[in-house]
């Protein structure tokens, strides 16, 4: 029995060696990837300490409309709306600090206020003093923090599947702590299975179908490149600022779209933003997961187009 223990032992290590060998992966370099991502609508700025991936297009003057995506992702998973709301507003959206091809940040820093002051910079970078804002997960976050930080730079949220609520019922919200766990943690830095990435995007999507080889693969390149995998494992162990409290000073009108069958954020966070919001409306969809403006841009981009239509907000006075 000790000998039959001991070849299971030695199987199962040679096993994951060879499991690690396989998938070990080097950082790609960042021109390499800006030859294959990025386009003539790309720009490249010097800010906050980092070099941020930019698009800004749509009339100039159009109201501003920026867009933030989520953690893992990139500028692209706004594609769908920037082809449906691109006529209407002058629409910006970036790859945050240690995401898509802006690359990790010099200091290492990706707290939740750190994002607040890139985006801050950026927009007075572009002479924007007020933008409506929309944010999917942890770019919700950044998005409702911005309102309450500087009320005057935001006329309206969006917030799509947002991060921000540390708990709901006593249950943790956050579905990455696996980055936390130092064994872990070494690991993801250097071993990236692709098949990691394609059940990822199965998770946050509902129709299965929609998860193409393309889309794997963008996911995938993006997160090699060079500083993005350290980049990500900093921000899952950043500091955890708690504001929920201060969500009722959020006093922008709010409209927050869920996607019904979001695995990774319950919907049960919706509502619990609706009732904290004092100035919110809510919009489920059914057949949404975590990412409705990428999987559903057609009706969740009509469905924000209303909203931001509507007979323009007083603009706050209160502080920056």
């Amino acid at each position: 029995m000790r000998k039959l223990a001991a070849l299971l032992l030695l199987a199962f290590f040679f096993m994951n060696c060879g499991f690690l060998a396989v998938n070990y992966r080097r950082d790609l370099p960042a021109e390499v990837l800006e030859a294959e991502y990025a386009d003539t609508a790309s720009q490249f700025l010097e800010i906050d300490g980092a070099r941020l991936h930019l698009k800004d297009e749509g009339p100039r003057d159009g109201e501003p409309l920026l867009l933030l995506h989520g953690t893992g992702a990139s500028l692209h998973t706004w594609n769908g709306w920037v082809e449906a709301l691109g006529s209407s507003f002058r629409i910006i959206r970036f790859d945050l600090p240690g995401f898509g091809l802006t690359g990790p940040n010099q200091d290492r820093d990706y707290r939740i206020t750190r994002y607040v002051q890139t985006t801050k910079a950026l927009l007075d970078h572009l002479g924007i003093s007020s933008a409506d804002v929309a944010g999917n997960s942890l770019g919700g976050h950044v998005a409702w923090r911005l309102a309450l930080d500087h009320p005057t730079r935001v006329r309206r949220l969006v917030l799509i599947d947002s991060a921000g609520y540390a708990s709901i019922d006593g249950r943790p919200v956050n579905v990455l702590d696996a980055g936390k766990v130092p064994f872990t943690r070494s690991i993801l830095r250097r071993v990236t299975p692709k098949s990691m990435i394609a059940q990822g995007l199965r998770d946050v999507y509902v129709d299965d179908s929609k998860v193409t080889p393309p889309l794997i693969e963008r996911h995938y390149r993006m997160l090699l490149r060079q500083g993005n995998r350290d980049a990500m494992i900093d921000r899952l162990n950043a500091t955890w600022e708690d504001r929920e409290a201060d969500l009722p000073n959020v006093s922008q009108p709010t409209l927050i779209q869920w996607g019904a069958q979001d695995t990774w954020i319950p919907v049960a966070v919706a509502a619990r933003f609706e009732q904290s919001l004092p100035n919110a409306r809510l919009i489920i969809y059914d057949n949404g997961g975590h990412v409705p403006m990428e999987e559903l841009p057609e009706v969740t981009s009509r469905d924000a187009r209303a909203f931001l239509l509507e007979a323009p907000p007083p603009v706050s006075t209160e502080g920056d």
